[in-house]
């Protein structure tokens, strides 16, 4: 948003004569946090109403303003994601004397976030709110300093990646990371840093070669440096042995192109250059990944024995790369409808479909039945697959899924009725785990019905829940 509304204006002023008197622990009048979190939103281009939530976020559990003041100045839909964070760190607030981080109150804490997941703005206002908490994490004591850091770390940055907000998830993983180990922490920025002056002349060398290749195509482009991220390198290193050799993208260039032909002529020319190296060729753009993530990367060694990677993508691309949902957010699209009040987001793209189940959760909860997080919280933070139809519909499923997942994810009666599988043009069985760009077959009879062994052909909790209603109306 580049200029404040009158509402925006008027929200500040709200917050500003509520949290009077108040102070952080940093020792800076309380208001700042809030201005920040706004500032925060503001960045994220989300809309306006979600802005003056950020502002107002802390103002019902910490001040004399009430729910009712702020439905009668800013509306209903404010008021909704006020109560929503509101309830969130209310909640928490219980959590913050325990000296043991256990997995039972990460638990707790995912069934709020379950329980809240039916308007993903009140989760986007908390990643915001957190980011702003872990940049002044300083001021608080070393104990609760690790705490924040580490839930940040397991919760909070996860989540951003679900949203494929990659800029937050890069930037709160690393402000965590530097208190839940900070000796690792330094080691590994020192190590990047090192590696970083070192690759920079040749570096420059290769920006220009490819510059002027693309240029004599008459290629519109932007090139940069990008580098490594802290807790990536970590979590990487981690996957080979601590072998920094292994790790071919410490810093890597990226190419922002026009349109998509562009991304492929321009990974063309980076080949004419230098030898790629075998296996190192993704294209995220034909087959993006879990998240919506969209780019084109590639490894490639230059004459001079230089090992580099390239990662090649459209501005909007780039801008989803960054951003994620924040970037092309539904609601500014969306009337005020009953339906936009309660935060039901409808047509969500196939890599937003997490959102759907976890509304789905919230609505259960709420009603009192009984939900398994465990499953739910694997199938949330789980590497996800896309899978096709044979028509060529793209399915999102978690990594590990078996075909009856496949089935029950198009449709109830399609599930029940299952009596074999194809996958890619060739019989399988139900128990082979559907693998990254499986084209699926399911193959039924009206004849067949639901079995009470399939139970263990299951993965997701979405089909289990299906085949136990189908199966529980059949006994019955």
């Amino acid at each position: 948003m580049t200029k404040q509304s009158e509402r925006v204006k008027k929200a500040v002023e709200v917050a500003k004569k509520a949290h009077e008197g108040q102070f952080r622990k940093t020792g800076e009048p309380y208001i700042v946090h809030p201005l920040a979190v706004m500032k925060i939103l503001e960045e994220w281009g989300m809309d306006e109403d979600t802005v003056i939530a950020g502002v107002l976020h802390d103002t019902v559990e910490d001040t004399d303003l009430t729910l009712n003041d702020i439905k009668k100045e800013f509306g209903e839909s404010v008021a909704f994601l006020v109560d929503g964070v509101t309830k969130l760190s209310t909640a928490r607030n219980g959590m913050r004397e325990i000296d043991t981080y256990l997995p039972a109150t990460k638990d707790n804490f995912l069934r709020l976030l379950i329980a809240l997941g039916d308007d993903i703005r009140v989760l986007i206002i908390k990643l915001a709110d957190r980011l702003h908490n872990l940049r002044t994490l300083s001021a608080l004591p070393p104990d609760k300093q690790r705490k924040i850091a580490k839930e940040s770390l397991e919760v909070f940055a996860p989540l951003a990646d679900r949203l494929n907000m990659g800029r937050l998830r890069v930037e709160m993983a690393d402000l965590a990371f530097k208190y839940v180990d900070p000796k690792r922490y330094d080691y590994l920025k020192d190590l990047i840093e090192t590696h970083n002056k070192s690759a920079a002349k040749s570096l420059k060398k290769i920006e220009q070669e490819v510059s002027t290749a693309l240029k004599k195509e008459k290629i519109k482009f932007e090139i940069s440096g990008r580098v490594k991220s802290v807790y990536s390198l970590h979590k990487k290193l981690a996957k080979h042995n601590q072998n920094i050799n292994e790790i071919y993208d410490l810093t890597a260039l990226r190419v922002i192109v026009e349109d998509v032909t562009d991304c492929y002529l321009t990974l063309g020319v980076i080949h004419s250059l230098y030898t790629p190296m075998g296996g190192r060729i993704k294209d995220y753009i034909a087959m993006p990944k879990q998240n919506g993530y969209q780019s084109l990367h590639t490894t490639v060694i230059t004459k001079d024995k230089h090992v580099v990677e390239f990662q090649i993508r459209t501005r909007e691309m780039h801008e989803y790369a960054e951003r994620g949902l924040a970037a092309s957010f539904y609601y500014n699209e969306q009337k005020l409808t009953e339906n936009y009040k309660k935060g039901k987001i409808e047509h969500l793209p196939t890599n937003l479909l997490w959102i759907t189940e976890l509304q789905m959760t919230a609505a259960k909860l709420r009603e009192g039945k009984k939900v398994d997080l465990r499953k739910l919280k694997l199938n949330l933070f789980a590497d996800k697959i896309f899978v096709y139809t044979p028509k060529g519909d793209i399915i999102d499923l978690p990594k590990g899924a078996l075909p009856l997942d496949f089935a029950y994810r198009l449709h109830s009666e399609i599930g029940d009725h299952v009596i074999g599988v194809k996958i890619n043009g060739k019989m399988s069985n139900l128990n082979k785990k559907l693998e990254q760009g499986d084209i699926v077959e399911i193959l039924t009879s009206k004849n067949q019905t639901p079995k009470q062994s399939w139970l263990e052909k299951i993965k997701t909790s979405h089909a289990r829940q299906k085949l136990l209603h189908r199966l529980n109306n059949k006994n019955s």
